[in-house]
């Protein structure tokens, strides 16, 4: 069990925490439709620094001026009661600042080699290293949307951070971790940043802020139990890549169908996953993934523009389907329901959304984790463009949020067009999938 000790726990704020005429943001279906997911955590694996440099206090003056840009990060999410028709609505108040959390630890008996195992395996201790775990996304309410945790180990520092994805998604956080990581490289030169350009409203259909009945909205804190999971962070090489990719178009039978790296990759784990987790023929399957949508709305947002805008998307597939039609079938599949995704889905989603009301939840009373794969993130964030000032990352990893049963997270490799895919399962999916030697030929662990 790795010993983190917490050496401090700080609120930081905007070096201007001026943000007056700043509009309230009004959040989206998409956005409400994430209040019972937990905050989003992933961490960087660093070389160790220089003490010298005073690193910490330098991630924490860099962290204040980043935020004078990322204000968002700094709000607070509010809850209004709207008395007339008995529902509640949420915004995200970038007035009233809060801050982010900046917890700085240590953990002296862990070396890089304990992140590195050798069999990607990922022990369940290391959730110690993210911050923010268990909370919610509605828990913005009381608690800081952005946490970053620094935990220096014994030949290394591990850089962590859990974020309200109401306030975010991946495109948004990653662009601000690069951003942070200039500021800090380069030494407070704050006129490297360009101002931040917020989600524009575009439908037109529905009022905002949305109405979400009041019966929809959890007044306690509910307890959630815990399913037992393994974590393994598997690596895909260029090489291992390219030939899945050529397995495809032999077994589709057309190289006219364009099917992507990712694609391929998440075909490969999808189908190892159907041929040996342990689920009946009959069953479904179900591969998940949130899309970015920014490009794909009429008009399109700008492509950087902060804030989330997601949209799910949903594969399926009998288990008798994924096991007999093989890497083929599976990777086709997830192509064409990417390629189904419309500015009208979109539209029609989030208009049927407010009509309905109604919030997933999603815990471990629910099999979700059993017959489906939940993908996030992309290999196409730069991940490993992130330098503080002492060095370009060793790793990243994901954190335990959300990993109920099926999660796949998604990472761009450290060699140039290779994939990491950190998979965190229940046992029950994980059977014989990592002793199958046929279902691993085409990856290694890392």
């Amino acid at each position: 069990m790795a010993d983190v000790k917490v050496i401090s726990s700080n609120i930081i704020q905007p070096g201007n925490i001026d943000q007056s005429g700043q509009a309230k943001i009004h959040l989206t279906p998409s956005d409400l439709n994430l209040l019972y997911l937990d905050y989003i955590q992933r961490g960087l694996l660093f070389p160790k620094p220089d003490p010298k440099t005073r690193f910490i206090s330098r991630l924490k003056t860099s962290l204040s001026t980043t935020l004078d840009t990322y204000f968002p990060f700094a709000g607070r999410l509010v809850k209004v009661n709207n008395q007339e028709d008995n529902t509640v609505s949420f915004y995200i108040d970038c007035n009233d600042i809060l801050g982010a959390k900046f917890v700085h630890a240590k953990a002296d008996s862990v070396s890089v080699s304990d992140f590195l195992q050798p069999n990607g395996s990922v022990p369940e201790s290391f959730k110690l290293f993210f911050p923010v775990n268990g909370l919610r996304n509605i828990d913005g309410l009381s608690e800081p949307l952005l946490a970053v945790q620094v935990t220096e180990i014994k030949d290394g520092i591990f850089i962590s951070f859990g974020y309200n994805h109401l306030v975010a998604n991946g495109v948004s956080m990653w662009k601000f971790l690069q951003d942070w990581s200039k500021i800090c490289l380069n030494d407070q030169q704050e006129n490297l940043l360009q101002p931040l350009i917020l989600k524009e409203w575009f439908l037109d259909r529905i009022d905002f802020p949305v109405h979400i009945p009041v019966s929809e909205i959890e007044t306690e804190k509910v307890i959630r139990g815990e399913r037992l999971t393994k974590e393994r962070v598997f690596h895909f090489t260029k090489k291992n890549i390219s030939d899945l990719k050529a397995k495809v178009e032999v077994e589709i039978g057309s190289s006219d169908l364009k099917i992507s790296s990712l694609q391929a990759v998440l075909g490969h784990v999808w189908q190892s996953i159907a041929k040996h987790g342990s689920l009946n023929r009959e069953e479904e399957m179900r591969c998940m993934l949130a899309a970015d949508f920014r490009q794909r709305l009429n008009p399109p947002l700008h492509k950087e523009c902060f804030g989330n805008v997601i949209h799910n998307v949903i594969a399926t597939a009998s288990v008798g389907e994924l096991q007999d039609g093989g890497l083929g079938l599976a990777a086709l599949r997830i192509s064409e329901s990417l390629k189904s995704l419309t500015n009208e889905n979109y539209t029609t989603y989030a208009e049927n959304w407010v009509r309905n009301g109604k919030i997933p939840r999603i815990d471990v009373a629910s099999r979700m984790g059993d017959n489906s794969l939940i993908v996030t993130s992309s290999p196409w964030f730069k991940v490993y463009a992130n330098d503080f000032g002492w060095g370009k990352p060793i790793a990243v990893r994901a954190g335990p949020a959300n990993g109920i049963g099926g999660k796949l997270v998604v990472f761009q490799g450290i060699e140039e067009g290779s994939i990491d895919v950190h998979a965190i399962l229940t046992l029950s999916l994980w059977s014989d999938v990592l002793d199958d030697i046929e279902s691993m030929q085409n990856v290694t662990t890392t």
